[in-house]
């Protein structure tokens, strides 16, 4: 590369938060706002550590497991969901509960049900340890198999191979999924698919944003945390539409000056728990070493937008209050 060669920058559009990452961290503010610190939250809201930062610093007290939260208290659930099993535990501590679930998960955790109830096996295509996978699996432990992959399925056995159904983790890459759903289908020509699709329309949305502008990009940096699955595709996804480099990085300063050796043209995207100000830091980053000229690769438009948990209309301290003299 010359000292001539124009250096621009690729821009995702869409990008970041999306509707149901939104709902769960206005829903840890409010509760804040409305009823005081603590609010405890059990698992990270979303995937992100500035996120989780951020309310700490607000008050939020996030914990691993359910018993950590002291009786009597609030505690919320993360926009991931949470199985059965869970709730019961808060009960029987006497919370108060906020559900953050994203209601696409919980989309398919009622698929899980109903497909049980029906007497189904169910095989989930996901990542073993998620948190989204746990929660659904919770939902029908006895008929529910974990497909980790297209590799998985030598080894998948079922009862009745007439009553096997697919579902999905909303934050997997379209391409991979669509892979094993193949190796199912081949192995259980009866297979069932899920009556609409399980992988969030975001998720989607950042994967063909990132797939457009892959092919032109010598490097592509993903915003993103590392325990966050749906930024850790978009790296996959963003090799596989023909980068030459793409990398996962929190914040700016993450970025190896080295990653821009003979880079032309750098593509800048967010995972789906990632707030803009995060992106913005990384262009600023990119702008004093050249990289000013920012053009948008736009895949499509989002106008989804879901109500805050119905629990934030009533008045937990009291409810909480209550539960604990009982």
């Amino acid at each position: 590369m010359t000292a001539t060669t124009p250096r621009r920058v690729l821009l995702a559009a869409p990008r970041g938060y999306c509707a149901g990452v939104d709902r769960a961290v206005i829903a840890v503010e409010k509760a804040l706002e409305q009823y005081g610190s603590p609010v405890y939250v059990r698992h990270e809201i979303v995937h992100n550590k500035y996120v989780v930062q951020t309310l700490e610093k607000k008050g939020a007290i996030f914990v691993e497991e359910t018993a950590e939260v002291p009786e009597g208290s609030i505690v919320m659930f993360s926009a991931h969901g949470v199985a059965p099993t869970v709730h019961q535990e808060a009960a029987e501590r006497k919370l108060a509960t906020i559900d953050a679930t994203c209601p696409l998960v919980t989309k398919v955790h009622k698929e899980a049900v109903r497909f049980a109830q029906d007497d189904f096996d169910i095989l989930l295509i996901g990542h073993e340890g998620h948190e989204e996978v746990i929660g659904t699996s919770g939902e029908a432990p006895d008929h529910i198999t974990l497909v980790d992959g297209p590799e998985d399925v030598a080894g998948v056995e079922v009862r009745d191979p007439s009553k096997v159904v697919w579902l999905s983790q909303t934050t997997l890459s379209v391409d991979e999924t669509m892979e094993t759903v193949g190796a199912l289908k081949e192995k259980f020509p009866l297979l069932v698919s899920p009556p609409s699709d399980d992988i969030c329309y975001a998720t989607q949305n950042r994967q063909i944003a990132v797939k457009q502008m892959g092919e032109d990009a010598d490097l592509v940096i993903v915003v993103g945390s590392k325990n966050s699955s749906n930024s850790v595709r978009l790296v996959e996804v963003a090799l596989g539409a023909g980068a030459n480099d793409a990398h996962l990085v929190d914040f700016a300063e993450e970025i190896d000056e080295a990653w821009l050796e003979g880079v032309s043209t750098v593509g800048v995207t967010s995972g789906a728990s990632v707030p803009e100000v995060l992106v913005d830091g990384v262009l600023a980053w990119l702008a004093e070493r050249g990289f000013e000229d920012v053009e948008i690769v736009k895949a499509a438009e989002e106008s989804i937008t879901f109500s805050l948990p119905k629990e934030l209309r009533r008045d937990l301290r009291a409810e909480a209050a209550a539960l604990s003299e009982k």
